[in-house]
């Protein structure tokens, strides 16, 4: 004996489930166009990082092409103005020489002798300072990009991670409508 009661449920139960398998399909579609979103997201991020590394790259080999051009420019003339200087020296020199007696030229000996190591002194201390500047500056390039790089590595580790996790929650939750 049928009193509508059954076939009001099974009605029910058919239109519950064709609703879920319709839901679980979206979803599964939904799902993967955001997974392809990401991904190429991810790829673009990373095509940006390579491109702006290689402009850090190209930047910093000109500029230490440039310094270097400036030493070498800087070293030359300072080494054509210690000829020069020598060269007046020496021919002051000759010229005091050929009229100061042996004991006036052993006083000269002595001055060129201090003042060529006080030159000489001069010239190490500025070398080495211009070193020490360098390597600061090298080293302050070098720990730069490092804190850079280590920040976009943990930057891309976290939103990978975060991406992940909405991932594995999401495929969870379809796996449960799905069961």
């Amino acid at each position: 004996m049928n009193t509508g009661n059954v076939w009001d449920i099974a009605k029910i139960t058919l239109f519950v489930t064709g609703v879920a398998v319709f839901s679980s399909t979206v979803w599964a579609d939904e799902v993967d166009t955001v997974a392809d979103r990401i991904d190429q997201r991810g790829d673009r991020i990373e095509e940006r990082l390579d491109d702006k590394g290689d402009r850090i790259d190209d930047r910093l080999d000109r500029r230490g092409d440039r310094i270097d051009d400036r030493l070498d420019n800087k070293g030359d003339r300072i080494d054509d103005r210690l000829d020069n200087k020598g060269d007046r020296i020496n021919d002051r020199l000759d010229q005091r020489s050929d009229r100061a007696a042996d004991a006036g030229r052993d006083r000269l000996s002595d001055r060129l002798d201090n003042k060529g190591d006080r030159i000489d002194r001069r010239l190490d201390n500025k070398g080495d300072r211009i070193d020490r500047r360098l390597d600061n500056k090298g080293d302050r390039i070098d720990r730069r990009l490092d804190n850079k790089g280590d920040r976009i590595d943990r930057r891309l580790d976290h939103r990978g991670n975060r991406v992940e996790q909405r991932h594995n929650n999401r495929a969870r939750q379809v796996n449960r409508r799905s069961n």
